[in-house]
């Protein structure tokens, strides 16, 4: 039988977790909400355009567009030190904005939205949605900008559509225009709505990244308190993981490596830009660090060879309306630990020797580890973990929480597994 979880730490970790994605409806505000946590506990903003502290010692943090980066270096560090990298990502499926999206047609108001990544598009009806993201002023400065519940995608009616239960495929362009208020769109601006929000002017607005992202916040319930339902829990349930585990380890922090929280945009759409895990935010910010320490290059190259990178993302927990769709023998099942996610074609990075890592910290945290594996006639996703591994040859292992509803704008994790995240990361960072 499960354990009730009601009053427990895990309980607890996952309320701040509702809290953590409340405040990160967009990667950017995902971004800032890691860097001001973690300069709460005393860690440093570094500004990429200044030069860097040059010894050893320290907690830091650098915030690049919707990415942060954040880590700890040992008083003890030396030009060969290596790292021990938890990554993570803070995008997420969902609608965003296109130029021009004031639309409206019969005498309702309209958002023009284009589809990022890869969403259940039909989660996305009928749900009250927020507008977050990023506002480009004309003197080059950014401005964070959120609404409350301001946009609906209203399905059509049963009555209206008799075979819908039979098969609901939306129109990517015709269908999934959110309506947001009533008038002529000739008399209104959706950019005003979100400049106000943000206490600017909306004449002033030169560009934006803008996506929409579920109203409703995270909840706990079914028997035992075991669930825990949310939008972006992939990838915030990492994310929210990550720093709370490095908040922890710079408490007395005595590694014997460098520490680094590593939170990477744009996942869900290839991870290719300044900002995603296939970028050069990691391999600059390491080789400052490295500089920071005497490093040379061979001195850098023994760094990256003694170091780590744990990937965390979320996999499949077996569905039981849809267990032919999993493995017949490995099926993760919520609330029964964190998984190790296994690819035969490298689509995750675990090996041999991520594996037994990653059973080390494990153990060192006291909790159990499940695996998660493909069913071979079902196509395996990936991650930033082989992304990773391929740019800077850092040994990678592939993990995260099983949930499921993946990709839906609302998803469903167990309250136990995030809280055991938290404290396999923590493993991670201090070892």
């Amino acid at each position: 039988m499960s354990t009730p979880v009601s009053g427990t730490a895990a309980l607890d970790h996952a309320a701040d977790l509702a809290d953590f994605v409340a405040a990160s409806p967009s990667s950017y505000h995902a971004a800032a909400e890691v860097a001001r946590r973690l300069r709460e506990v005393g860690f440093r903003e570094l500004d990429e355009r200044e030069a860097w502290p040059a010894q050893p010692g320290g907690r830091f943090l650098v915030v690049r567009d919707g990415a942060v980066l954040a880590w700890i270096v040992p008083e003890r560090a030396d030009a060969a030190t290596g790292v021990h990298v938890f990554g993570a990502h803070s995008d997420s499926p969902a609608l965003k904005l296109k130029p021009r999206p004031t639309t409206g047609s019969h005498g309702w108001l309209q958002a023009g939205v284009e589809v990022y990544g890869g969403p259940l598009l039909n989660s996305w009806l009928d749900r009250e949605l927020r507008l977050a993201g990023r506002l480009v002023l004309d003197d080059g400065t950014s401005v964070l900008a959120a609404t409350g519940p301001l946009l609906r995608l209203p399905q059509l009616a049963i009555h209206l559509d008799r075979e819908v239960n039979d098969g609901l495929a939306l129109d990517r362009q015709r269908q999934t225009q959110p309506v947001w208020g009533l008038g002529d769109a000739d008399s209104a601006d959706l950019l005003g709505e979100l400049a106000a929000q943000a206490g600017v002017d909306a004449t002033r607005i030169r560009g934006y990244d803008v996506v929409t992202a579920d109203a409703a916040r995270g909840v706990v319930f079914g028997k035992d308190d075991a669930f825990f339902a949310s939008g972006r829990l992939d990838d915030l349930a990492s994310v929210h993981a990550g720093v709370v585990a490095l908040a922890r380890a710079a408490d007395g922090f005595d590694g014997e490596r460098i520490a680094m929280l590593a939170v990477f945009d744009h996942e869900e759409v290839g991870s290719a830009t300044r900002s995603g895990a296939a970028g050069p935010f990691l391999a600059d910010v390491l080789e400052r660090i490295q500089l920071s320490l005497g490093a040379d290059r061979e001195q850098q190259l023994r760094a990256l060879a003694s170091s780590w990178c744990v990937s965390s993302d979320v996999g499949h927990a077996v569905h039981p309306n849809y267990a032919e769709k999993h493995d017949p023998v490995v099926q993760p099942r919520l609330g029964s630990g964190p998984i190790l996610k296994i690819n035969a074609n490298q689509r995750y990075a675990t090996d041999g020797a991520g594996a037994a890592a990653w059973h080390g910290w494990c153990e060192t945290a006291g909790i159990g580890s499940q695996e998660f594996v493909s069913n071979n006639a079902v196509p395996c996703g990936s991650t930033i973990g082989p992304i990773t591994a391929t740019r800077l040859g850092i040994a990678t292992v592939d993990v995260g929480i099983p949930i499921l509803s993946m990709h839906s704008a609302r998803e469903l994790a167990g309250v136990t597994d995030l809280y055991d995240l938290a404290r396999v990361a923590e493993a991670v960072f201090t070892s």
